[in-house]
């Protein structure tokens, strides 16, 4: 079984990632794009094991990060605009040496890649947005204090270990046990057997802002990679019915895109489903009609 690199990341900017770096089998093929994974708000870069090593066992290099704020990552308390963690990525992908890498994120990290493709085309090949990519927190809630008061998230730390692993036993059963285990890599475990969330709240709210500020809708013309979107069906028909019009006004304007839907599934299908999700990020790569030529979209 193929076992990970953890590694520290030191950018010009000042900021230090934590990544997760798998290697394929027998070493690099130079026919397969790399990869960069991108995890969501309020989650690591283990939540991609999964993905990361059937991606490695298909001969692709593979780097899933801690963003800022983050995991391993450092910690400081500016930098969460949307700008910034998209130029995070830009920083990291030249760190790395890497030449035009596929890029996915997930979630709030969905829209941050796609930041990423807009504001530095010229760095990445094609992008994945897994149930994101689609979030325009400011259509939903216009006044930031009503996003804020809605969406803060619950103060988890001081919760016991054994609170939180139940929970991820029930809500997450049907997961393979790396996807639990990347999830529980989302706290810090304290040596009175609590726990407490890696990124703290005041982050998590300037995250969140954000996000908020973030309308994707402004970028999809611009955006010049080809560009797959992965949504998740979670079984919830009014949001599902939202999500269906989410993303098929990005499609109507993106230039070149696709979407692929999982049904039912959770919002971390990364997760969940990861050999499934890993094969649509490889047929992504090396199908050559996999996305649309753009004169065939209406």
């Amino acid at each position: 079984m193929i076992e990970p690199r953890h590694e520290m990341h030191p950018l010009r900017s000042g900021v230090e990632l934590h990544a997760v770096h798998w290697d394929p089998p027998g070493g690099a093929d130079n026919d397969r794009t790399p990869w960069l994974l991108v995890h969501g708000l309020a989650s690591n870069a283990r939540l991609w094991d999964g993905v990361a090593r059937h991606l490695a066992e298909l001969g692709h290099t593979v780097v899933a990060v801690d963003q800022r704020g983050h995991g391993a990552s450092s910690k400081p308390d500016t930098g969460f605009e949307m700008a910034s963690v998209a130029d995070d990525l830009l920083l990291l992908i030249e760190a790395l040496g890497l030449e035009r890498p596929a890029v996915a994120g997930q979630s709030w990290g969905g829209n941050v890649v796609l930041e990423l493709a807009y504001r530095h085309p010229e760095a990445v090949s094609t992008i994945v947005c897994v149930d994101g990519g689609f979030i325009d927190l400011g259509t939903r809630f216009p006044d930031w204090d009503d996003a804020a008061t809605a969406l803060a998230p619950p103060r988890l730390a001081g919760t016991p270990l054994d609170q939180i692993t139940g929970w991820l036993q029930n809500s997450a059963a049907d997961w393979p046990e790396e996807g639990r285990q990347g999830t529980l890599a989302n706290f810090e475990v304290r040596d009175d057997g609590t726990i407490a969330p890696w990124l703290t709240f005041e982050r998590h709210l300037m995250v969140l802002r954000g996000l908020w500020e973030h309308q994707p809708s402004s970028r999809y013309p611009l955006v010049d990679v080809p560009t797959l979107l992965i949504a998740a069906d979670t079984g919830d028909v009014a949001w599902t019915h939202s999500k269906h019009e989410a993303v098929d006004a990005a499609l109507a304007a993106l230039p070149r895109g696709r979407a692929e839907w999982f049904s039912p599934a959770h919002h971390d299908v990364h997760a969940q489903r990861p050999t499934e999700v890993g094969d649509l990020l490889h047929r992504a790569v090396t199908e050559p009609d996999f996305f649309p030529p753009p004169e065939a979209r209406p």
